[in-house]
């Protein structure tokens, strides 16, 4: 699927990021980039339905798992107009976008990595997900600790610096409950990426963050 030459290009736009450059090697970003995207999505719809059957994998060029290249710069400062990682997420058959609850594929020449969870959730969901917690702490230890799961995966994301209001400074599980991303991530090499064995490497990461994806999950009282 996806080749060292799949990161040469990512390179190269890095360095040549304008659309002149983009449309005259949109050849290579085709069969380089989503091209071998495509196949991987499409390799994950039955892996997916295995162990996650609520989650989507859509083989799409717009609109399905592959998130666009486009970036969007209305609110920044860095106007170049693409990104160079390849980003791919299997969203929840309930969730509108991003910050529903989700696994995810991230790859470029810096960093690798598979992501599972919430990312910015809005207000509402992070305020159940934050009431679970507090209501059953020992359901979220459980999730969080689980052996399989904390065996290659790391909570990551933004926290508060002080307590939520309406949840107590003294809560046994207040570090997690300050949390603003409930999101862990597992780390993945370039060799992994474009060797054989990708498919299945995602398959066992994913399987092994159940735990945490079931927890939010019965949080949003949606299926896993």
């Amino acid at each position: 699927m996806f080749t060292q030459a799949t990161f040469d290009f990512l390179d190269e736009l890095a360095a040549n990021n304008d659309r002149a450059w983009f449309e005259a090697n949109k050849p290579r970003y085709e069969s380089l980039v989503r091209e071998p995207a495509l196949d991987f999505i499409d390799a994950m719809g039955p892996v997916l339905k295995a162990f996650a059957p609520h989650f989507r994998a859509e083989p799409r060029k717009v609109g399905g798992s592959l998130m666009r290249v486009f970036r969007d710069t209305r609110f920044s400062r860095d106007k170049t107009p693409y990104k160079t990682n390849i980003g791919i997420q299997f969203r929840h058959a309930l969730g509108k976008d991003i910050h529903a609850p989700g696994f995810y594929v991230h790859i470029a020449t810096d960093e690798c990595f598979f992501a599972a969870g919430c990312w910015h959730p809005e207000a509402d969901t992070l305020g159940k997900i934050r009431d679970l917690i507090a209501q059953k702490p020992e359901l979220w230890f459980a999730a969080r600790d689980d052996k399989k799961f904390a065996a290659h995966w790391a909570l990551w994301g933004d926290s508060l610096i002080r307590p939520p209001r309406g949840y107590a400074a003294d809560h046994v599980a207040i570090t997690d409950i300050k949390r603003k991303d409930f999101v862990a991530l597992a780390p993945l090499s370039i060799k992994e990426v474009t060797g054989n064995g990708l498919v299945k490497l995602a398959e066992r990461r994913f399987a092994e963050s159940a735990p945490l994806m079931k927890f939010l999950c019965t949080a949003l009282a949606v299926p896993f």
